[in-house]
């Protein structure tokens, strides 16, 4: 039976990229409203409360108040923003990073689709800290930098406006109080809030996040063979996430002209004393950080082959 889809906010960057991945899938026919009804609360509230499915993509305001709006029963939301991802009564939507967690987006009414950075972060992190093999009192920290459509249309402009025409780097979050933290050290199961410094490049898309580990000094810590293999293990039937074994790369590139991917590819590269660690992971932070993610949920939430519509 065909489901009807709501994307609220459709003409920004992850509306469109949803949209795009959904394109001429018979499963789903996409409620669309008119430009001028778009900001018609009447029209929205029909829209929310007739679709089988909403995915939100609005600033984290904005999708409050479309979930205070959507009074349907039978309506299942999934929420891109940053609003709901710390909120117990949500269903974290990432579905490999700990187990039982396809299951509970399965079976959840609201899903909050995880974050572009906490993503990698998680993705490393969560399945070692469970498995005991990293501490979860430590003071992590997280560096990572992204491609600039992360930053939505104000920044994309920004960058590819006279304003931004000279940017090469920009590092912010200088306030330490980035909302990312929370959402990281909660789904971590982390004692401390990690250190997390974001940057943007000159690159539409594309994330490397990276967590240093002085292993030698870290209590309860394992070394990088076994870190490597217990996420092989918990990965070893994903379609999305890979682990890779092979040699350490001589670098890892964020391209200008970076191909959509809803992948995430993770990176256990020790030194030669098994001293020191550096996790790396490699996403789209317009994929599997964001519209992919959402698409992701989307067949899970509806019973489908969770990577129907992917980039893979």
């Amino acid at each position: 039976m065909t489901k009807s889809i709501f994307i609220d906010g459709a003409s920004g960057t992850t509306g469109l990229e949803i949209a795009d991945r959904l394109a001429g899938r018979a499963e789903f026919t996409l409620i669309t409203l008119d430009d001028d009804k778009r900001k018609d609360p009447a029209a929205k509230r029909e829209a929310l409360n007739d679709a089988d499915f909403v995915i939100l993509c609005l600033p984290d305001d904005a999708a409050k108040e479309a979930v205070a709006m959507t009074t349907s029963s039978h309506t299942r939301i999934i929420d891109a923003s940053t609003a709901h991802r710390v909120n117990p009564n949500w269903a974290y939507g990432f579905p490999e990073y700990r187990t039982g967690q396809h299951e509970r987006i399965a079976n959840a009414r609201l899903v909050s689709n995880p974050g572009c950075y906490p993503t990698g972060f998680l993705g490393l992190v969560a399945p070692l800290v469970a498995a005991g093999l990293i501490p979860a009192d430590w003071p992590y920290s997280v560096n990572a930098v992204s491609g600039y459509s992360g930053g939505g249309k104000a920044l994309i402009e920004r960058f590819e406006g006279g304003d931004g025409a000279d940017i090469g780097f920009r590092t912010y979050g200088l306030d330490l109080n980035h909302k990312h933290v929370a959402e990281m050290q909660q789904h971590a199961g982390l004692g401390l809030a990690p250190i997390f410094s974001p940057a943007v490049v000159r690159a539409f898309r594309g994330m490397v996040v990276e967590i240093p580990l002085p292993i030698s000094v870290m209590p309860g810590s394992d070394d990088p063979d076994e870190m490597r293999a217990a996420l092989a293990e918990h990965y070893a039937n994903s379609p999305v996430v890979k682990v890779h074994h092979d040699a350490p790369p001589a670098e890892l590139l964020i391209r200008a002209d970076q191909e959509p991917s809803d992948r995430l590819d993770l990176y256990v590269l020790g030194s030669p004393d098994g001293a020191q660690v550096r996790l790396l992971a490699l996403l789209d932070n317009l994929g599997k950080g964001a519209s992919g993610a959402a698409v992701q949920n989307l067949n899970i939430m509806a019973g489908l082959d969770e990577t129907i519509g992917l980039r893979l």
